[in-house]
């Protein structure tokens, strides 16, 4: 009866399955494993962030280039603010939208570090907002935050096609801030910590390092892994019809079940039938006398 399994279509049939189920499930554990990756860098940056804490703050010098090691780490940066502070708005802080105030330090080697001095609840369009931002300390000083690096286009919040208004910026780095400052800028910044923000302004977390923690890109990749599994089993699950189907109309033939005829061959018109030409049969014409009177 599974004789049809070895027809050139049922091979075919049977290969696709036999590639295609271990396809799915070699994609979904290649899913899987990000997902784990990503929460074990989650709970290696928690590790981190404790450690750091415990660290006594490094000047800025000994922790540039910004890596994933010093992402986060304190660092301390002396110098001295210049007038040019902007706003970085449509920033979200523990679910309510307002703007970083953002203050670029002037140190001694001459370029020049972001610095976030905090946060603010509002709209950094309104006059008000902004009037509340309070100015930065004058003369020479030293400031420590935690460490991190230039913002791009993914990051949560960042405004890449411009269109901001004056004395805003849509993106902490320093390919955004060298148009709008005449001074080179470190391709880094910092933010300030709680303690250290001056008057209502509140402290900003420092961010996770990207490609680490638990944000939409895990979950997913934790999604995919579902999906590729179903895949696995609707390859399974469709084999399996296919071969039910196939042993039922095997059976059928077997008992002498015969299918239906088509209903093209059902519905098809009856053929014309044609009779045969009866032959026309004319009764011979009386010959006429030689005087033309019938008999």
């Amino acid at each position: 009866m599974y004789r049809f399994l070895l027809t050139p279509r049922w091979w075919g049939i049977n290969v696709f399955v036999a590639l295609g189920v271990p396809f799915c499930l070699l994609m979904g554990s290649w899913q899987l494993g990000r997902f784990e990756a990503r929460v074990e860098s989650h709970q290696e940056q928690q590790r981190d962030e404790d450690a750091h804490a415990s660290q006594a703050a490094e000047p800025l010098e000994r922790l540039l280039p910004v890596t994933k090691e010093t992402s986060g780490r304190l660092a301390t940066a002396t110098g001295h603010y210049e007038n040019d502070q902007l706003l970085v708005p449509d920033r979200r802080l523990d679910d309510k939208t307002g703007f970083y105030v953002l203050t670029l330090l002037r140190t001694d080697g001459g370029k020049a570090l972001p610095v976030v001095r905090g946060w603010l609840p509002g709209d950094a369009d309104t006059a008000a907002d902004r009037a509340r931002v309070p100015a930065p300390t004058r003369g020479e000083v030293t400031v420590t935050g935690a460490l991190q690096a230039s913002e791009n286009q993914g990051t949560d919040g960042a405004h890449a096609a411009g269109g901001l208004r004056q004395g805003q910026v849509g993106m902490i780095s320093a390919a955004s801030l060298v148009n709008l400052v005449p001074y080179p800028v470190h391709n880094a910044w910092i933010t300030l910590p709680e303690g250290e923000t001056p008057g209502a302004l509140r402290a900003v977390p420092p961010a996770a390092v990207e490609g680490t923690g638990l944000d939409v890109k895990a979950f997913q990749n934790l999604g995919y892994t579902g999906e590729w599994f179903v895949f696995a089993g609707f390859f399974l699950f469709m084999w399996f019809r296919l071969l039910r189907r196939e042993v039922e109309a095997q059976r059928d033939i077997a008992l002498g079940l015969l299918p239906e005829q088509t209903e093209s061959s059902a519905s098809a018109p009856p053929q014309q039938q044609t009779e045969p030409a009866q032959e026309r049969t004319e009764p011979p014409q009386e010959q006429a006398d030689s005087t033309g009177a019938r008999p």
